[in-house]
C-alpha cells in the first residue's frame, strides 16, 4: 500500500485510531515526502493548520526502510513524537523499528556531579532537599533523562549543579563514565533505525560542536526537520559564539577548586582564579548598570571584555602546566582556553559580516558574535551528508512564495509544496480589524488597545489569548484588564507556560495575556479558547543589534531591507500568532488584529494575503453577533475555503 493508501478512509489509521479523519492534504503530503525519499531527493513542505502533517511525514519514512533522523524545536515535541505519534504509527503500520530518544548533555543527570553536589556545604535548604529527591530517582532511573522528574521545576537552580555540559565533563576521565546516561544514550541512537532529536542537537553537530551524535548523522539517510521556521535563528545563533558571565563564573569556581584538589603547592593558579573573578565582577558591574540588546560597547565596555580576556589569557598560562595533574583540571584548561577564544573574538575587528553584540541585564550578560548571514555555512553542512532532507512547518512561505525562507538558508534549489489548511475558515473564524485612530507607536496606543480587548473579550465571554510584542505592552495591559474584566486574567511570568496553559484550559473562560513565547507551539482545541487579539504587526524591535546590522548591510548592497526582510519575517511571525486560534474543525474564533497599519499601509496587504481566507469586518456589533451564534453555520459570509496543492520545482 502506499502512504495515501495508508491515510485513507479505508487505511489501518480510519479503522484502528478512534478520531481519525483522512485528509486529501495530508495523503498528498506523505507521496510527496516518499517521493523524495524515493528519489533521494530534498524538498520544503508547508502544511497548514490541521493537515496532520506529523503523521505524513512519519508513514513514508517508516515504510522507507531507510536510517532517520527526525529533528524537531523543542524537547516537549520530541517526547509526543517518541512516546505518542511513533508508537501509534507503528502500530497502525505492524512494524518494529528501533527507536530511539536522544537531547543534550543538560537534559541527563550526571553521576559524578550529582554526588560533588549533595557534598556542597552552601547549599540553600529547598535545593538540599530538591538534590535529596535527585539522588533516590538517580538510583532508580533506567534513562536518566531529568524530565522524568516533574516535581522539580524545570528552572530549578540545582538542575546545573547535577547535569553536565560540554565544557565541564569529564568525559572518559570520569569515574562514572561506565554508567554515564549520556553515553548510554549515545549508544542507543547510535543501534537505532530512527533517532528522535531537536534543533540544538541538530546544530550544534551541524556546526562542529561536539555533542555526542556526530556518528550518528553521516549515517542517515533522511532527515525530516519539523518546524523548520525556526531554523534560520537557530543557525545564527549556532554559527556564531557566545559566553556568559554564568559561564565565566562556573569556570573561575571550577578552577579554584581544581586547584586546591589537584594542585595545592601552585599558588598562582589560585591567584589567577582570582583575577578572573575580579574581571567577571567588574563586568556584572558594569552591563548591570547598562540593561538591554545592543551592538559592542562603547569604550568602558571595551575596557571591560579587555579585562575578561586578559584574566582567561593569564588562567590559560597557569592552567597549562597544571593540567596533567588531574582530570578536573585538564577540563578547566579546556573551558578557558574555548571562552578566551570566544571573548577574544568579541574584543576583535570589527568584520562585515558578523555583528558583536551584549544581552545585558541586572542578573548576567551573554557577549555574542553572531554571523550575517548563515545561508552558505548551512547549505554546505548539508551539502556533506547525503540524506534526503525535507524541511516541514505550518509556517514556511509568504503568499505562498518560500524564497524569504529558502534565502535565509541557502536552499533556492530545493523543490517546495504547499497544502492549505483543511479547516473551512469562512465558517470557523471571523478576522476583526478595529478602527483604532491612535499609531502603534504613539503615547495613546496601548490605551486605545485595552479598551479594544476589553470590548472583544466581554463578547467572547474570556476565552482569550492577548498576544503582545513586547513586555512593556503585556505589563501596561495586565492591570486594566484585571481591574474591568470578571474574568480570570493570567499573565506569562507569574507562573510556568505549562501550569499557564493548563489553567487557562481549566478555567474555561480565562484571559492569558503573554508575549514571544506562547505565539507558537501552544495548541488549544475547544471553546477554552475562542478569540486571539494580536496587538501589533510583529516586526522586530528596530533597534535589535542583529537586524541593524542585517539592514545596514542589505542597505550597502542596494536591497530594500525593509520589503525584503522585515516584512516577510514579520509576516511569517504573524501565521504563527494566528495559528493558535482555529486548532480542530470544529473550533470557532475571532482573530483580532489591532494594527491600523494593516489597512492604512500598501504592506499591510501583504500580511493579509498570509493569513487563511477570513472573513474580515471593522465591526464590534459583527464579532458579538458571530459569538451570539452558536449554531457555526452562518452562511452569510460563507467564502469556499480551497485545499489545493501548490508547487514549484
Amino acid at each position: 500500500m502506499n502512504p495515501a493508501s495508508i491515510l485513507g478512509p479505508a487505511g489501518p489509521f480510519a479503522v484502528d485510531l478512534p478520531g481519525f479523519v483522512p485528509r486529501a492534504g495530508q495523503q498528498a503530503m506523505a507521496m510527496a515526502v516518499a517521493a523524495a525519499i524515493t528519489a533521494r531527493q530534498s524538498m520544503i513542505c508547508e502544511a497548514g493548520t490541521g493537515i496532520g502533517k506529523t503523521f505524513a511525514y512519519l508513514v513514508p519514512v517508516l515504510l522507507s526502510g531507510r536510517r532517520v533522523l527526525i529533528s524537531t524545536a523543542t524537547k516537549t515535541l520530541q517526547d509526543q513524537l517518541f512516546f505518542n505519534d511513533l508508537p501509534r504509527v507503528q502500530r497502525a503500520l505492524g512494524t518494529t523499528h528501533e527507536l530511539a530518544l536522544l537531547k543534550g548533555r543538560s537534559n541527563y543527570v550526571c553521576r559524578y556531579r550529582l554526588a560533588r553536589a549533595a557534598q556542597e556545604p552552601d547549599l540553600w535548604h529547598e535545593a538540599q532537599s530538591q538534590i535529596a529527591e535527585v539522588e533516590t530517582w538517580a538510583r532508580a532511573t533506567t534513562r536518566g533523562d531529568i524530565a522524568e522528574v516533574r516535581a522539580i521545576p524545570e528552572d530549578s537552580g540545582i538542575w546545573p549543579r547535577v547535569t553536565s555540559t560540554v565544557d565541564n565533563c569529564l568525559g572518559q576521565a570520569c569515574p562514572d563514565f561506565a554508567e554515564c546516561f549520556v553515553v548510554k544514550a549515545r549508544r542507543t541512537a547510535a543501534a537505532a533505525d530512527l533517532v528522535v532529536i531537536n534543533h540544538h542537537l541538530l546544530f550544534a553537530d551541524l556546526a562542529l560542536r561536539e555533542e555526542g551524535f556526530g556518528e550518528i548523522l553521516p549515517t542517515v539517510e533522511v532527515v525530516i526537520v519539523d518546524e523548520a521556521h525556526q531554523l534560520p535563528e537557530l543557525a545564527a545563533q549556532a554559527f556564531g559564539q557566545a559566553v556568559s558571565g554564568r559561564q565565566l563564573r562556573d569556570l573561575a569556581h571550577a578552577s579554584q577548586r581544581a586547584a586546591i584538589n589537584e594542585a595545592p603547592d601552585m599558588p598562582s593558579l589560585r591567584d589567577a582564579t582570582r583575577g578572573l573573578e575580579s574581571a567577571i565582577a567588574a563586568a556584572y558591574t558594569h552591563f548591570g548598570a547598562e540593561p538591554g540588546r545592543y551592538e559592542r560597547p562603547d569604550e568602558p565596555g571595551a575596557a571591560v571584555t579587555l579585562a575578561l580576556s586578559s584574566a582567561l589569557h593569564t588562567l590559560v598560562q597557569n592552567l597549562e602546566p597544571a593540567a596533567p595533574r588531574g582530570a578536573e583540571l585538564e577540563t578547566c584548561l579546556r573551558r578557558a582556553e574555548s571562552f578566551l577564544a570566544r571573548v577574544t573574538a568579541f574584543d576583535g575587528a570589527a568584520a562585515e559580516d558578523a555583528v558583536r553584540w551584549v544581552d545585558a541585564t541586572a542578573r548576567g550578560f551573554v557577549l555574542h558574535t553572531t554571523p550575517l548571514s548563515i545561508a552558505e555555512q548551512f547549505q554546505s553542512r548539508l551539502a556533506r551528508h547525503a540524506a534526503s532532507w525535507i524541511f516541514c512547518s505550518a509556517t514556511l512561505s509568504v503568499d505562498g512564495d518560500f524564497a524569504h525562507f529558502q534565502r535565509e538558508l541557502g536552499l533556492s534549489a530545493l523543490a517546495t509544496a504547499s497544502w492549505d489548511s483543511p479547516f473551512d475558515f469562512a465558517r470557523q473564524a471571523l478576522l476583526y480589524l478595529p478602527r483604532i485612530a491612535a499609531a502603534p507607536n504613539s503615547a495613546d496606543y496601548l490605551d486605545a488597545l485595552v479598551t479594544t480587548a476589553i470590548e472583544v473579550i466581554e463578547a467572547a465571554r474570556g476565552r482569550t489569548f492577548l498576544l503582545c510584542t513586547s513586555y512593556r505592552a503585556l505589563s501596561h495591559c495586565a492591570a486594566p484588564l484585571r481591574a474591568r474584566l470578571s474574568f480570570p486574567v493570567l499573565v506569562q511570568g507569574e507562573a510556568p507556560r505549562a501550569a499557564l496553559l493548563a489553567q487557562f484550559k481549566a478555567l474555561g473562560n480565562a484571559v492569558l495575556i503573554a508575549t514571544a513565547t506562547f505565539w507558537e507551539g501552544v495548541d488549544v482545541r475547544g471553546d477554552a479558547l475562542s478569540c486571539v487579539i494580536i496587538d501589533k504587526l510583529p516586526f522586530a524591535p528596530p533597534d535589535e543589534p542583529i537586524l541593524k546590522a542585517r539592514v545596514r548591510r542589505m542597505q550597502a548592497e542596494g536591497q530594500n531591507a525593509f520589503r525584503g526582510y522585515q516584512v516577510p519575517a514579520a509576516a511569517l511571525q504573524l501565521k504563527q500568532g494566528a495559528g493558535r486560534l482555529i486548532r480542530d474543525v470544529s473550533d470557532r474564533g475571532v482573530l483580532v488584529l489591532c494594527d491600523p497599519r494593516l489597512t492604512s499601509r500598501s504592506y499591510g496587504k501583504t500580511f493579509l494575503r498570509a493569513l487563511p481566507a477570513l472573513p474580515r469586518t471593522s465591526e464590534i456589533a459583527a464579532v458579538r453577533a458571530f459569538f451570539a451564534d452558536t449554531s457555526s453555520t452562518s452562511t452569510s459570509s460563507r467564502r469556499c475555503c480551497s485545499s489545493s496543492r501548490r508547487s514549484r520545482a
